[in-house]
């Protein structure tokens, strides 16, 4: 008989209590029966001082073979999300029949990057028969988007979940640390093969405005023309258009659309990877993008709002649900331009995963940046919720 898959998480707000944290630990390892294979350990920065005595605690009273922490600015759990508090939030993870490769990797590795299977000879993972990857970066030390362009050309179609610690704003305060890797962690990167399945939503915040256009003209990340119109001159008039009550609400919160695909016939949220407008030049009817468009690539403008976040989590959570079936966990990685500073109400994101997924074992924190896949393709994204659920294989 195959054993199954458990999960078991916990939040813990207070400062670091080595007492409740072992009583939360064998609580976690009595929930999954048995040993751990994979505990993970989101927790505020003054949590960070007793790092040694953390990894001890889940290691001999979860008996948990791998252990991964993260700082953040904030900790999640089911139905709960938690800012500028103390605390740390566990999520254990028994997977009998999976294999969890993890590899630590640095700016001079990045640097190195060279050929499709560069990454595979670095980490020694092979990207054949992965279910998807679980990756950790520091900002700090690792320039990130880079990494992920050339990750996505070793491992392509894999799906990689994740975000960027958090926590302080020197280097001291951003860590990731594990039981074979305590220093100087650029990313960290956990591949499952076996026995499970990775999936997952990633929550870009926004809606469709206005028409889809063709790209007719560019200059690397300069939009120039769009439906062989001025790019500047299409955006002034998709503003034009909004209700008075939008208009307010976007100065500032428009967005590029890039449709990641062109077979679709109908294009929906979901469908674009949304990157900011650096900026715009009425005269020349330019528009500078957080992005490289190309030619040929369907663009929309789309509007950042709460309404239009928490419409969109919704629908996505619904679309998951009914295409993967029911997760076992999930990690959640949320932007910290989200929770109450976004939805002036707590518990937002967490709450909608909860209502779709009912008392899904559920930990994460408040990211500098979010990893999840729009189309197949990993990418880096900012006010995102980025969810990665397990399912049973």
């Amino acid at each position: 008989m195959i054993a199954e898959n458990q999960a078991a998480s916990r939040v813990i707000l207070s400062a670091f209590d080595e007492e409740l944290l072992k009583e939360q630990v064998e609580d976690c390892r009595n929930d999954v029966g048995g040993d751990v294979d994979l505990a993970v350990a989101f927790v505020t920065t003054d949590w960070l001082e007793y790092a040694t005595d953390l990894l001890e605690v889940i290691q001999v009273y979860g008996h948990a073979k791998k252990v991964v922490i993260c700082s953040g600015d904030g900790v999640i759990g089911t139905a709960e999300e938690n800012e500028n508090v103390s605390g740390g939030a566990l999520q254990f993870l028994r997977l009998p029949n999976t294999e969890i490769e993890w590899a630590a990797l640095e700016q001079s590795d990045v640097e190195a990057a060279q050929g499709d299977r560069y990454w595979e000879r670095v980490t020694g993972i092979k990207a054949e028969g992965l279910a998807g990857f679980v990756a950790l970066g520091n900002p700090a030390l690792l320039d990130s988007e880079s990494w992920l362009r050339s990750w996505n050309a070793s491992y392509a179609d894999v799906p990689c979940f994740g975000g960027l610690a958090s926590g302080g704003r020197d280097a001291n305060e951003i860590q990731i640390f594990t039981t074979d890797h305590r220093d100087g962690v650029g990313v960290l990167v956990l591949g499952f093969r076996g026995g499970v399945r990775l999936s997952g939503i990633v929550s870009q915040g926004c809606r469709p405005i206005g028409d889809p256009y063709t790209i007719t003209s560019v200059d690397d990340n300069v939009l120039l023309s769009i439906g062989s119109r001025g790019a500047y001159e299409v955006l002034e008039e998709t503003f034009q258009d909004l209700d008075e009550s939008e208009k307010e609400i976007a100065q500032g919160n428009i967005l590029a659309g890039l449709a990641v695909s062109e077979y679709k016939e109908e294009l929906r949220s979901g469908d674009f990877l949304v990157r900011n407008i650096l900026g715009g030049d009425p005269d020349a009817g330019a528009l500078a993008l957080g992005a490289l468009p190309r030619v040929g690539q369907t663009l929309q403008f789309q509007l950042r709002d709460r309404d239009a976040a928490s419409t969109e989590l919704k629908a996505l959570c619904r679309r998951q649900l009914k295409e993967s079936g029911q997760p076992f966990a999930g990690l959640l990685f949320s932007c910290t331009g989200r929770g109450s500073r976004m939805f002036e109400v707590p518990n937002h994101d967490a709450g909608i995963i909860e209502d779709h997924f009912g008392r899904m074992p559920l930990a994460g924190f408040f990211c500098n940046g979010e990893i999840g896949p729009i189309g197949g393709t990993n990418f880096l994204h900012g006010y995102t919720a980025s969810l990665a659920l397990f399912l049973n294989a």
